[in-house]
């Protein structure tokens, strides 16, 4: 047996209403469904992005409780061409870059902090070695 790829991963936030602005606005995800103050999941190319209030999720329910303490880490995948419209759109959003990184053995990498302190990265296909086209 082996595991697929990625069908979804998740990031913790306390303000749902700032985290659904910015990953609409700045990162032009969709969102899928909201419930309340519990979270919020968007759409992600053939996957789904999750961001749960850790307050609402430690108790679990239908699904086990989780949650984390801390700023989380995502990255999200750009293309190569693209890097240059990423930096002026962000720039744009007032949205600052903490780091805008060339890897050694080739891609990109640009990382920005969303409202509740997550890292959050753009990075190309090839700080992988993975073939662009694979990927969208």
């Amino acid at each position: 047996m082996r595991a697929g790829e990625i069908l979804e991963a998740c990031v913790y936030a306390p303000d749902l209403d700032a985290a659904e602005a910015f990953y609409t606005r700045v990162l032009g995800l969709e969102v899928l469904t909201r419930v309340d103050d519990r979270h919020v999941f968007f759409r992600c190319g053939g996957r789904v992005f999750l961001v749960f209030n850790p307050e609402r999720t430690r108790d679990g329910g239908m699904v086990p409780g989780h949650g984390a303490e801390g700023p989380g880490h995502v990255c999200f995948a750009m293309r190569e061409n693209e890097i240059d419209g990423w930096r002026a759109h962000l720039a744009r959003e007032g949205v600052e870059i903490e780091s805008d990184f060339a890897w050694p053995r080739g891609g990109h990498s640009l990382y920005l902090r969303d409202p509740a302190g997550n890292s959050v990265e753009l990075g190309t296909p090839r700080i992988w070695s993975l073939d662009e086209s694979a990927t969208f």
